[in-house]
């Protein structure tokens, strides 16, 4: 039953990044950043991209996927086509690696410890999604703030 509800949670907000990418009319502003705002929408898109192709689909998927966490803010001007896709992608990996767990898997400890100390997967899982939504509400303001 966790399992499912982790599903359409990650769903759910990982469509809406996509959504929040696509609502740019702009695609100049992706990668503006200005005053106190250090983290263009497109930075902060590669940057969860990475993360959770890390976490989820690396660590627990075997996905094969090697991080470049620098690239995550130091890449500018990628096409929006391309961050599209990128989520679109992520989409497929959350979701097969996810289906592959249970119930159980949740409550074994997480293979590293990513966070300084041990956690359960299930612990895990849910600070991701967490990290993902306060992201996700800074793309969501800085396209709102920034793409005029």
């Amino acid at each position: 039953m966790i399992i499912e509800s982790l599903k359409s949670l990650y769903n759910r907000d990982l469509n809406k990044l996509k959504l929040e990418i696509e609502s740019y009319k702009s695609e100049e502003s992706i990668w503006k950043i200005d005053k106190n705002i250090s983290n263009s929408a497109g930075n902060l898109c590669l940057h969860l991209v990475g993360n959770l192709s890390t976490y989820i689909g690396a660590e627990l998927g075997n996905s094969g996927y090697v991080r470049h966490r620098d690239l995550e803010f130091s890449s500018k001007d990628i096409p929006k086509t391309e961050l599209l896709e990128k989520i679109k992608s992520l989409i497929e990996i959350v979701d097969s690696t996810l289906n592959q767990l249970s119930d159980e898997d949740l409550k074994k400890d997480y293979p590293t410890e990513a966070l300084g100390y041990k956690m359960t997967t299930g612990y895990f899982l849910i600070h991701l999604l967490s990290h993902l939504d306060y992201h996700l509400g800074q793309i969501n303001y800085h396209r709102r703030l920034l793409d005029i």
